[in-house]
């Protein structure tokens, strides 16, 4: 029988049970974590669950529980079938004891993972969907049991339409696209004076973000206007390879790869311009951020549909094709040659910040995920 418990007025508190991988700095986890501050802010119970602790992780607000579902050595119980075994025990054992009135997982494996423990315990549960579907769910394994399963899930939240695309109806018609509750950092006015002759991307450095294509794009504007310079802000596998790549190309001395940093909307705010290159993304964080506070900017069309949803090309930002090298080029030197249309496309930009601002969108999440609890 599930826990009851009130608030101080007398009223049920509604409990809610985040669950996902960790904690660690990302898009995903970031929108979770302001999430369960909100929801907690509104007087519901809040337990987070992860799988384990990262090294680098976003603080929980006050008041919120954690949970670890990983295993330990000691309820390990040998080869692959026998520890999942153990983790689909544990995981349940965690609904079971927690009671909540709804269980909301995000991305991938946790999702599936959700929907099987959680199964027959009368615990409706959602699931999101965070990025490209096709890359979450790549083999066919887990695209049947993303099929099967989502459609009998309370909920599934995606980040574009064209998502949907990728699930059988069953599952369309259960599926709805939630915006992403805007970090309050950015929320501010745009810059409003000269912009900083930058170049700005911000996102972890591995395949998928292709930051090599800013680079290479970069260096074909260096000789026409030699006082701008390039910021990539994150960590990740390829910082050697892309610093390398940035020497070969002979603009190192205009290029810089801080790694990973804090008050990341203080250091852009000013910038000249700034660039998402992903091949795929559900909807950006970082390219949400940049439009909100008025930069000017340039992104793939990306698989998944976020930046396309986000972008009128040529009115609030420019689109160019995933790897594009000469598109992105030709974009970057439009901005540099014309800061007039490029602080024009800034300000029609910063129009989305009404859209997303934090607590209009986390209201938006709350009241769908009550919604889900009544049914």
């Amino acid at each position: 029988m599930r826990k009851k418990r009130t608030t101080d007025s007398g009223k049920r508190q509604k409990h809610i049970a985040l669950f996902i991988s960790s904690l660690r700095k990302g898009g995903s986890e970031r929108v979770l974590v302001n999430l369960a501050e909100y929801l907690s802010g509104q007087g519901w119970r809040v337990t987070m669950v992860t799988q384990y602790r990262g090294e680098v992780e976003y603080p929980l607000p006050e008041g919120v529980c954690r949970v670890f579902s990983e295993i330990t050595p000691e309820e390990e119980r040998g080869g692959r079938i026998g520890n999942f075994i153990a983790r689909f025990r544990k995981l349940r054992g965690i609904w079971r004891t927690q009671q909540p009135d709804l269980i909301l997982s995000f991305i991938g494996k946790n999702n599936v993972m959700a929907l099987l423990t959680s199964a027959f315990l009368g615990i409706p549960t959602a699931v999101s969907v965070r990025g490209e579907p096709k890359e979450e769910y790549a083999s066919r394994l887990l695209r049947l049991s993303a099929g099967f399963l989502f459609a009998r899930a309370a909920g599934v939240i995606l980040q574009s339409e064209r998502a949907k695309d990728f699930f059988p109806k069953s599952v369309r018609k259960r599926a709805v696209v939630l915006k992403n509750p805007l970090n309050p950092d950015f929320v501010r006015p745009p810059f409003s004076g000269e912009r900083e002759k930058e170049v700005v991307a911000v996102g972890r450095l591995d395949a998928n973000k292709n930051h090599e294509m800013i680079l290479r794009a970069f260096a074909k504007t260096a000789g026409r206007f030699p006082g701008y310079r390039l910021v990539i802000y994150g960590g990740g596998e390829l910082h050697g390879r892309l610093s390398r790549l940035s020497e070969e190309l002979g603009i190192s001395g205009r290029v810089s790869l801080p790694g990973p940093v804090s008050g990341v909307a203080d250091r852009i705010y000013r910038a000249g311009m700034f660039v998402l290159s992903s091949y795929s993304e559900g909807m950006p964080n970082t390219l949400l951020e940049a439009m909100c506070m008025g930069l000017p900017v340039i992104s793939t069309d990306c698989s998944g549909g976020g930046a396309a949803e986000l972008i009128r090309d040529g009115e609030n930002g420019r689109l160019v094709a995933p790897g594009d090298v000469d598109g992105l080029a030709e974009a970057m030197l439009f901005y540099m040659e014309h800061p007039d249309r490029a602080a024009a496309c800034g300000r029609e930009a910063a129009k989305l910040l009404e859209r997303y601002r934090p607590d209009r969108v986390a209201r938006e999440w709350m009241d769908y995920l009550e919604g889900l609890m009544r049914k």
